[in-house]
């Protein structure tokens, strides 16, 4: 039957179906796409056999919701949806957001704080005896006690809190399978402690195989330097071939990582997503104007997952990990293909990519046979001489998409690496870029110019960035096009100081760019900068970071960035007082802004005969988009 999975008792009743194997809850609304994890892992489900039906969005309120598909015959799976719901609801400054992109008609209010707790524990409510396995990013980031941003405290694992029987951390396609295998052969959930790619309680640890002992719980609430190291460990361990089996103490429990599942093999990871996705949002949500996040994806393909990439403040590794998956041209083909087939198609595929665009290989051999590196990263400081760098394949493919009937542009708008293209002896991938893939602005992540924030980062210096900027303008000189670089800029990350700042806005001075929106530096589980931010000191060296947590000195970290804006004025001002730059405030060419009129207080607005912000707005602009 191709058609959506159920939505409730009528939709099972029509399937001829009694009782569903599976419930899966979500804080998303129902988008049938393999972007969204609830769809996938449903569908993953429906291939085996199992029967799976998706509780989008239950009123959390009230029990009765969670009820509405009946008892799942072998258990409740409970994801956020596909992002955590802290991030989802609060600004990286704690305010509300006002919308909701995974929600019908972009409102917001349709899941709680925490959902994964919340649901877990309804759920357990609703029938007491079900299963509980939790899932996706939300779960997964939080799978071991972990600093939360928006309380300022160390929180237990979510396993604790949420009265779950078991996490799938990851991408989570094979192990679900094991999983629905084994509670359908009879094996009680509390006897699936071996499944990798899993997470799971124990009050006995004396029996567990050779492990690695974390600090427990108490001791990191005490211990800044003892949440500091588990967090390295933790990260050391995040291989599916090298990692060992964490275990972290609690008063009453063990919490037990097993180490992380394979990456699935190519013939698999293709069949995920030639699986029969409806690929839009179920038709229930027409009246209220759709799901606003299916516009970005609707057109796009997955190409990869995975990213050796190494930032600071990405949690890919403790998710996808570091080991690049790439589906077959044939498999991304036929998808291609099947695209042009919807009735809305215009003939412009947005995007084929995934977390890093223009990594579509294994880093090197050795990841193959050894695992990833513990202690060493492919890029960061510089590239290892073990890299792999080979655009070759990536522009096959994408020349073959450009041939396909009815495609007039592919674009490429996943986050291109620009150090690892960069380093590309071969420029043939460069240049087809720029003339076929780029609609007029390409976006790129120095995230910042300091040397020493950028170390803090795990970025490339300031002057590979440069390297690249001045071959992406030749290259595009030579093709006849005027396009454009959209730097991600981001303030107030640990290590950045206001004289960071302050050349940050000096570089922005002399290129002449103006951006609209900057990214907030913001503190997420899972991420090796949320450690520092918390800590205050690197976990790879254990040396102190200046970590700005002053929300008055962060905003003037921002307001440096867009120093041009009126309203900024004031803020810039302090900033470039305090760090002892008021060279900086004057007429000449290379000052940032005017001095205050004699005699008056600044309204923060441009006067009939010019701006107090010199040179002027810029030429070229660039939107900040969401992480």
């Amino acid at each position: 039957m191709n058609d959506f999975l159920p939505i409730s008792k009528e939709d099972v009743k029509e399937r001829g179906w009694e009782q569903l194997d599976f419930i899966i809850i979500t804080g998303d609304a129902y988008v049938d796409h393999p972007s969204f994890g609830a769809a996938v892992i449903g569908r993953v489900l429906e291939s085996r056999g199992y029967k799976a039906g998706i509780l989008a969005q239950p009123d959390w309120r009230n029990v009765k919701a969670f009820k509405a598909l009946g008892r799942p015959r072998l258990g409740f799976l409970i994801t956020s949806g596909s992002i955590d719901s802290m991030v989802n609801h609060y600004t990286a400054a704690r305010k509300k957001r006002k919308n909701d992109s995974y929600s019908p008609g972009g409102r917001d209010g349709c899941r709680p704080d925490r959902a994964v707790i919340v649901y877990s524990q309804r759920a357990r409510e609703a029938y007491s005896r079900v299963p509980i396995i939790l899932g996706g990013i939300e779960a997964s980031l939080r799978r071991l006690a972990h600093y939360d941003y928006w309380s300022d405290k160390i929180r237990r694992s979510i396993l604790l809190d949420s009265r779950a029987d078991l996490i799938v951390y990851g991408m989570g396609e094979s192990q679900i399978a094991e999983i629905a295998q084994a509670l359908d052969a009879g094996t009680p959930v509390g006897d699936l402690t071996n499944i990798i790619g899993t997470v799971y309680k124990t009050a006995d640890a004396g029996l567990l195989p050779e492990h690695v002992l974390l600090p427990g719980y108490d001791e990191i609430l005490e211990s800044k330097k003892k949440f500091a190291r588990s967090f390295m460990t933790q990260y050391r361990n995040m291989d599916s071939i090298n990692g060992r089996i964490l275990v972290e103490p609690y008063q009453d429990y063990y919490v037990v990582q097993n180490p992380p599942a394979a990456p699935l093999p190519q013939p698999e990871l293709d069949a995920v997503y030639e699986l029969p996705f409806m690929r839009t949002y179920h038709q229930s949500y027409e009246e209220f104007g759709g799901i606003p996040a299916i516009t970005e994806v609707k057109f796009s393909l997955i190409s990869n997952r995975g990213c050796f990439g190494g930032c600071s403040f990405c949690a890919l590794t403790f998710h996808q990990g570091r080991v690049i998956q790439s589906r077959s041209h044939q498999s991304l083909i036929t998808e291609a293909e099947k695209i042009t087939l919807e009735p809305d198609f215009k003939g412009y595929i947005h995007d084929v990519g995934g977390p890093t665009a223009n990594f579509q290989n294994v880093a090197c051999e050795k990841q193959v046979k050894y695992g990833v590196c513990s202690d060493r990263q492919c890029l960061y400081p510089d590239a290892c001489k073990n890299l792999k760098i080979d655009h070759n394949d990536y522009l096959q493919l994408m020349r073959k998409i450009r041939e396909i009937p009815n495609i007039k542009k592919v674009f490429i708008r996943s986050g291109i690496r620009f150090d690892y293209l960069i380093y590309d002896h071969n420029d043939e991938f460069f240049k087809e870029l720029c003339e076929y893939h780029v609609s007029g602005q390409l976006k790129v992540a120095p995230e910042h110019v300091s040397d020493e924030v950028l170390r803090k980062m795990g970025k490339p210096s300031r002057q590979v960035y440069e390297k690249f900027a001045r071959k992406f303008y030749k290259i595009n000189e030579e093709l006849g096009l005027k396009q454009f670089l959209v730097p991600y800029l981001m303030s107030s990350h640990p290590g950045s100081r206001l004289k960071d700042a302050v050349e940050l806005a000096e570089y922005l001075r002399d290129k002449g760019y103006v951006p609209e929106q900057v990214q907030d530096f913001y503190p997420t589980p899972g991420t090796l900068s949320a450690c520092m931010y918390h800590t205050e000191l690197d976990p790879r060296t254990m040396e102190k970071v200046y970590v700005p947590k002053d929300p008055h000195e962060k905003a003037m970290q921002r307001a440096l960035i867009q120093y041009r804006n009126p309203k900024n004025y004031d803020l810039v001002f302090e900033a470039l007082t305090l760090s002892k730059r008021t060279d900086l405030i004057g007429f000449d060419s290379k000052c940032l802004i005017r001095p205050r009129r004699p005699g008056k207080t600044q309204d923060n607005k441009r006067d009939n005969k010019g701006s107090y912000f010199k040179n002027g707005p810029g030429k070229r602009k660039g939107k900040r988009t969401g992480r």
